[in-house]
């Protein structure tokens, strides 16, 4: 039943957003879980570029009602995001849709909640919007620290994400010392002045109580005017990050772990990458055993080219076959992924022996220029042969 002290009557639509390797997906599901306690039903939704997202298989491993958009953000999508909230509505009646947009993306407020409050604002409230940041990018992203960062149109899409932020989150603050933590907070709260700055940590669960306030409260989101996007560098930022998505079948001879294959695997991306000096985003993968317990998974996780892939979850037996799941970007060309992964695979075969890696399916490409379905009250964008409604972009 849910809890009429925490939310209104009306559905609460929720957006988490944040650059590439910010933690959103474990975010969501920390959010979700916390509804979830509080007597409320939480409907999920996903967003990429491609199809076969890890963040779909991570979420509705933990037993949420979960959909995917796939083929473009949701500022493109806008009528398939709504059809998706739609199905959730029919299959589980969420009282809260929490939705994760691509790590790429910005203009989220003027291209998704303002038509939403707009067009459904019957239907739904609309939360101040959240932007995650991964602290040791940001410190890089804003000159506090050297290091590999991107170039400048891609930053421009990052910094455009923390302009339109009601909520700023520093995420994994137990990454830095206090006095770096306080150095960044301030140096997010003066150029993005009118976003509040929260800093906590997703995974070890501490300081999360007042952001899951902030964005539960009655109050919802600001009313300021859209802020200015010149599109064209947006569309080149995007343009210059590579994204992959794979599926791969391992079939072994005898039990092998998982999860020490899945952290070898990420490794020897990340080493075929750093020859290459393309700037990691986010490597991401889980592994689905076909001999396990319904929903286990494995992953692991890499957000920086100088840091170690980490496992997400775990497997607890070893493993005779099983699913591979694959999301990785970078600031390089699509196909320099491509061949890194599949040189990868290959020397995992000789490194774990009787384990066999066939790629079932891949996409490997650039994003297109995106082109927003509506825009604070602009007219629709619909290409030829789409009729309005119909959820392309």
């Amino acid at each position: 039943m849910s809890n009429p002290d925490i939310l209104p009557a009306k559905a609460r639509y929720i957006m988490i957003g944040g650059f590439l390797g910010a933690g959103k997906t474990t975010a969501v599901g920390k959010l979700a879980r916390h509804l979830t306690d509080q007597g409320l039903r939480v409907g999920l939704i996903t967003n990429d570029q491609a199809s076969g997202l890890v963040d779909t298989q991570m979420l509705r491993s933990q037993g949420f009602a979960t959909e995917e958009i796939a083929g473009g953000c949701f500022c493109c999508r806008f009528n398939t995001l709504v059809d998706a909230a739609a199905r959730l509505n029919d299959a589980t009646k969420p009282d809260v849709f929490i939705a994760e947009p691509v790590g790429s993306c910005t203009d989220l407020v003027a291209t998704v909640t303002y038509p939403l409050r707009r067009m459904y604002g019957n239907e739904f409230t609309i939360a101040p919007l959240s932007v995650l940041v991964d602290p040791i990018r940001a410190r890089r992203v804003l000159g506090l620290d050297t290091g590999g960062s991107f170039s400048a149109k891609v930053a421009y899409i990052y910094k455009k994400q923390l302009e339109e932020a009601d909520v700023i989150i520093v995420n994994k603050s137990d990454l830095l010392t206090s006095e770096q933590l306080a150095e960044l907070t301030g140096a997010l709260q003066k150029e993005f002045p009118e976003a509040e700055v929260l800093s906590l940590s997703v995974r070890d669960e501490t300081g999360l109580e007042p952001w899951f306030g902030a964005i539960t409260s009655q109050t919802g989101q600001s009313s300021r005017s859209p802020m200015k996007v010149d599109y064209d560098v947006y569309a080149d930022g995007e343009a210059l990050l590579g994204w992959l998505n794979a599926t791969v079948t391992l079939k072994a001879d005898d039990e092998f772990d998982a999860n020490g294959y899945l952290k070898r695997l990420a490794g020897g991306i990340q080493s075929r990458l750093a020859v290459q000096q393309a700037e990691v985003a986010h490597l991401k993968m889980t592994y689905s055993p076909d001999d396990g317990i319904a929903g286990e998974i494995a992953s692991v996780n890499l957000v920086r080219n100088d840091n170690v892939p980490e496992t997400g979850m775990a497997l607890d037996e070893p493993s005779t076959g099983g699913q591979l799941i694959i999301n990785l970007r970078a600031e390089t060309d699509p196909a320099a992924l491509l061949e890194a992964v599949k040189d990868a695979l290959r020397e995992m075969a000789e490194t774990f022996f009787g384990v066999m890696a066939t790629l079932d399916h891949e996409e490997h490409f650039r994003p297109g220029k995106p082109e927003p379905t509506y825009r604070d009250g602009e007219a629709p964008v619909v290409q030829a042969g789409c009729r309005p409604g119909s959820g392309c972009c």
